[in-house]
């Protein structure tokens, strides 16, 4: 018989549990024991939950305290070397150390999860020393067991997958660490059969991003070993996020099921079963609901889809599941009081797409006729949203239209630019700046939060907002930085806060989703035409600059991350949803510049993380992400200098489109990495503006001057001095005050050393 299954369920909880247990453990103001006790405590809630809606085969080993790749690297002891580690169960210090950074060690890097916004902490294996330390996913299985008499379905990293995303190695060592790691994996495997387990599902996600013939026989060999260790455990070697690339090779493999991606990976995956076959051994983990979208599945479209895989595979051979597994959407909609009608009708979290699933699967069990009237009630709430006036605004949609067929440039290329804009500034050498946020201190949460409640009048708000960029500009100003920001003291989110002030965009009260660690970011929803309605940014810059002699920023999020980090409408091509933000944030560009904001920064984090999977794809994709970014800013003079400010990614397979972006001025992100992005620069060169993070925002320790010295001077070797600028990594909203002041102390320190160096140098050239 046809079963049901997810591939993960959101740690966070509804109401942020998880993320509030986390917080106040490393605040010390919980005990170990108090903070495990409540973590379990939620753990099994969750599992409780999928147990009551009707989940057949439920994920255990899916929770995580902090990143389930940090969880992999920590259960067979790899530990960086930095940290000391002498051996055993690594303690939650040590493993917190690891992801965020101690007195004494620099945080792991942390980068995205493929192609979401899920960052995870890459292993590093130079001088490791594998062994398992516990392990997890049997103690996880136990646990739900032991609990809620549930027969739980054990979540393991695959060891390609692991390798593949770990660093501290040489390409050619990759088979002498597999041959170092397979036997621990056959442990864990071998201890879960003793225990009678009946499913594990290894996630094997690489397999979408294409694998070499050495690949291939590794991962052959990976699963012929697992399957003689381990004959009667039943594994589902799962994919997701887009079609697998060996198909053949892949359902060819030893083991007892596969999960595919057929939301994503729709077209591909279903065109290679269809050819193809499946094997009449093997399970079919066919992912029909979207594990990263918030949109309810057209029910009637689904039932058809499942209709057609099962030509191809029996009943007994097919689980209804997630695309991927639900780390990626919201818990629930059950508490959006707020949203319109017709628009929470049309959503689907995590608890909802529980019932998708379980729908589906009665519905393939017991026949359509069963589920009719749910059936009905979807096609009815879908078609309400598609009608929506929000969804047919024809005045953007032509001007869009319009703006869309040119090609955007500026008036004047680079060179020119800069001549204009040296004249203009007259900055020293190697300037200073920072990325735009500043500490929202307590202080300034409780008083956004008592504005919202209406408890502050605007005037009242407005004025503490004030109060806060007066001290942050007198601040910037005693620590001797060259180019100020206002601190965005009245924004929560980079993104929430312009979708506030977008036409198009809706906000939930509680869809808060992870994104790294204990920061949880609640994603707006594009579910209408973007439309520019009146000035966000410009009162607040004014007010800034009024107070300084120094130049102040303006500061925009840009069209492609307000896409990347939204929930956007599915009935658009993406590109069109990113030009409609092009042309509403170009507005604000040029009221910045008619107000006299002549240095704008026009952030676009997120456009690597919206780079396909797919190889053959990414041209396609970065040349309309270039495209929107230049829509928005290719109106300005010449003498407004644009910025832009990227970050957590892997930059060096992109650079050109990165300087095809045409920004006076980047900031990429490359302390977390160590300064490995600066390779690219010493391989390719950078002709603009540039600035190469030198201290890592996402770590409480304050880095020493020698550390960013360093890093300013290896870049100095490579890239323009006259060109070149020094910031942190990223904003530092999240930081507190004292560790703030005496990081951009020490970085405005450093910058003084090596302005010192080079005027060393240029005078004996």
């Amino acid at each position: 018989m046809t079963k049901s299954s997810v591939l993960g369920y959101p740690r966070i909880g509804a109401d942020r549990e998880w993320k509030k247990a986390l917080e106040a453990f490393w605040a010390g103001k919980l005990e170990e024991k108090d903070f495990r006790d409540q973590l379990k405590e939620i753990r099994l809630q969750h599992l409780k939950k999928q147990q009551e809606k009707g989940i057949a085969i439920i994920p255990v080993n899916d929770f995580s305290y902090y990143d389930h790749i940090l969880d992999t690297a920590a259960m067979f002891g790899i530990v960086p070397k930095r940290f000391a580690y002498d051996g055993g169960a690594v303690p939650l210090a040590l493993y917190y150390g690891i992801a965020r950074g101690t007195k004494e060690a620099a945080a792991s890097e942390m980068t995205k999860w493929f192609n979401t916004n899920y960052h995870y902490i890459v292993p590093e294996l130079d001088g490791a020393n594998p062994t398992l330390t516990e392990n997890k996913p049997l103690l996880a299985y136990r646990e739900a067991k032991e609990a809620l008499s549930i027969e739980g379905k054990p979540v393991i990293v695959g060891p390609l997958t692991f390798l593949k995303l770990s660093k501290g190695y040489a390409a050619s060592e990759i088979d002498a660490w597999l041959s170092r790691l397979l036997p621990l994996y056959v442990q864990v495997l071998q201890e879960l059969e003793q225990e009678g387990v009946r499913w594990v599902q290894i996630d094997e996600p690489i397999c979408v991003k294409g694998l070499d013939e050495g690949d291939l026989a590794r991962l052959r060999s990976i699963y012929e070993t697992f399957a003689a260790a381990a004959p009667k455990l039943k594994i589902m070697l799962q994919t997701y996020f887009e079609s697998v690339e060996q198909y053949q090779a892949l359902i060819g493999l030893p083991v007892d099921g596969i999960g595919l991606d057929f939301v994503h990976g729709l077209k591909t995956n279903l065109a290679a079963l269809q050819q193809y076959g499946f094997p009449a051994n093997k399970t079919l983990g066919a992912g029909v609901i979207d594990g990263r979208g918030i949109w309810k599945a057209d029910a009637k479209e689904k039932l058809a889809l499942l209709q057609e895989i099962s030509k191809y595979v029996s009943s007994e051979q097919l689980i209804v599941q997630s695309s991927c597994s639900l780390l990626h959407v919201p818990v629930t909609t059950a508490r959006e009081a707020k949203l319109p009608v017709e628009l929470k009708a049309a959503l689907a979290f995590a608890d909802e797409k529980l019932d998708e699933i379980v729908l589906l699967t009665r519905a393939l069990v017991e026949g359509e006729a069963a589920v009719a009237d749910q059936l009905k009630a979807c096609e009815e709430e879908l078609k309400s949203l598609r009608q929506s006036p929000s969804r047919n605004r024809s005045e953007v949609q032509q001007a869009v239209a319009a703006i869309a067929g040119k090609q955007p440039v500026r008036q004047s290329p680079f060179a020119k630019r800069y001549e204009a804009q040296e004249k203009k500034w007259q900055l020293p050498i190697l300037p200073t700046t920072t990325i735009g946020s500043f500490p929202q201190s307590a202080e300034v949460r409780k008083a956004r939060q008592l504005w919202r409640k209406g408890e502050w009048s605007n005037e009242r708000y407005e004025g503490f907002v004030r109060e806060q960029i007066g001290i942050w500009i007198k601040l910037q100003e005693e620590i001797g930085i060259d180019v100020l920001v206002h601190g965005e003291f009245e924004r929560t989110d980079m993104v929430e806060f312009f979708g506030e002030k977008l036409a198009g965009f809706a906000f939930t009260q509680f869809g808060w989703v992870q994104s790294y660690g204990s920061r949880c970011v609640k994603p707006p929803i594009i579910y209408g035409d973007v439309a520019f309605e009146e000035a966000m940014t410009v009162e607040e810059t004014k007010y800034a600059a009024s107070l300084t002699n120094k130049p102040v920023k303006g500061m925009l999020t840009g069209p492609i991350t307000i896409m990347n980090w939204s929930f956007v409408r599915d009935d658009l091509p993406r590109e069109q949803i990113a030009y409609q933000l092009s042309y509403a944030l170009r507005q604000e560009v040029e009221a910045l510049e008619a107000a006299g904001i002549p240095m704008i920064q026009v952030d676009e984090p997120a456009v690597r993380e919206g780079l396909p999977l797919k190889e053959s794809e990414q041209a396609e994709y970065l040349e309309w992400a270039v495209k929107a970014f230049r829509l928005t800013t290719c109106t300005v003079q010449d003498t407004t200098q644009i910025h832009t400010h990227m970050c957590y990614c892997e930059f060096h397979d992109m650079i050109d489109s990165i300087e095809a972006m045409d920004a006076d001025v980047i900031s990429i992100e490359t302390s977390r990495s160590h300064g490995e992005l600066i390779q690219s620069f010493e391989d390719r060169g950078y002709k603009l503006g540039i600035g190469l993070g030198v201290y890592d925002i996402h770590s409480p320790r304050v880095p020493q001057v020698e550390e960013m010295t360093s890093m300013i001077n290896r870049a100095l070797r490579v890239l323009d001095p006259k060109l070149f600028w020094i910031n942190p990594d990223c904003g530092l909203k999240t930081r507190g005050l004292e560790e703030t002041v005496a990081s951009l102390r020490n970085m405005v320190e450093a910058t003084r050393i090596a302005r010192g160096e080079y005027s060393n140098v240029a005078s004996h050239n």
